[in-house]
């Protein structure tokens, strides 16, 4: 992969580690296939390097950095935790992370086949994430607000993405109920903020850990929640709910115009999946498909 004139590949990668942690730098390195903001190198069999690539700021992995260590404790799946931090340096000038590698393959790859206990598991797991957030816990960047603040880029996908039989009218019906939805009345709680079929894995047909906590702020639950949609099969929606317990009638409802707007957003990465984006992304139209067509069998 080249960015910005620098190929980042394993004899740069190795060369990083030399240079910052020599102790690390004879363990196999193998490129992990996909990610967009970064690219991951898988480090041996336990650890991961994290590079930055796509992102024009370091902000994504220092909130890393800074907060999955105290995450991942209470957490009921694995996520990565950093252990080394990689300075920006003459031949690279960003950063990058050493952190532990989750095992398993991510859903946009694979298929969730045992849908109940998945289900059980990404409602524990939520549960325990949307805990009351430190005041010093970071807010949304881009993404975080109420659905209404998001109604340019709803309608800009919504124009974009080819539809084939799906009403336009009923996928609007679902944003618009989520935008005339109360707002989130706080505590600010964690939020991964991008949960999606590429930044979760599987194994032995249900989840097996969630990944890519670069959105990882304190706000509105709901944006997770869309995730009952974008990840689970179908039918497991109200399942889901049930289990979590912790969503009124008006998060639940942005929370679907959310997984509407994020269904829209993947099936547009898999048009434009073959068009020289980073990784290729025509796994996510199919995935966005699925998930756009749970959301509207829901209304």
């Amino acid at each position: 992969m080249i960015e910005s004139g620098i190929e980042i590949g394993e004899d740069l990668v190795r060369e990083l580690l030399r240079e910052q942690h020599p102790d690390l730098a004879a363990l196999p390195i193998r490129e992990v296939a996909g990610g967009w903001g970064n690219q991951m190198w898988r480090l041996g069999e336990e650890l991961a390097v994290r590079v930055q690539r796509m992102d024009a700021s370091p902000e994504p992995q220092l909130k890393e950095r800074r907060w999955l260590p105290t995450l991942a404790p209470r957490l009921p799946l694995p996520i990565p935790v950093p252990v080394r931090d990689g300075a920006p340096s003459e031949r690279f000038p960003k950063i990058w992370t050493v952190m532990t590698w989750v095992e398993g393959t991510p859903l946009d790859h694979a298929s969730i086949t045992r849908g109940d206990h998945a289900t059980d598991v990404l409602a524990a797991f939520l549960k325990a994430l949307h805990m009351e957030a430190p005041a010093e816990a970071p807010d949304a960047l881009d993404r975080g607000g109420h659905p209404r603040t998001c109604t340019e880029g709803f309608e800009n996908f919504l124009r974009a993405v080819d539809l084939g039989p799906v009403v336009a009218d009923d996928i609007r019906a679902v944003w618009d109920d989520a935008v005339a939805a109360p707002e989130w009345p706080g505590p600010r709680v964690w939020v991964h903020g991008d949960l999606h079929p590429a930044n979760v894995v599987v194994a032995d047909g249900t989840l097996a850990g969630i990944v890519d906590f670069g959105d990882v702020f304190a706000g509105d639950p709901a944006w997770d929640l869309a995730a009952a949609w974008l990840l689970l099969p179908a039918g497991g929606a109200a399942r889901f709910f049930d289990t979590y317990a912790q969503a009124d009638e008006a998060t639940v409802r942005r929370a679907r115009g959310l997984a509407a707007m994020k269904s829209l957003f993947l099936m547009l990465m898999g048009q434009n999946g073959d068009r020289g984006l980073p990784g290729g992304k025509p796994n996510w139209g199919p995935a966005g498909r699925a998930a756009l067509d749970r959301v509207l069998k829901d209304l």
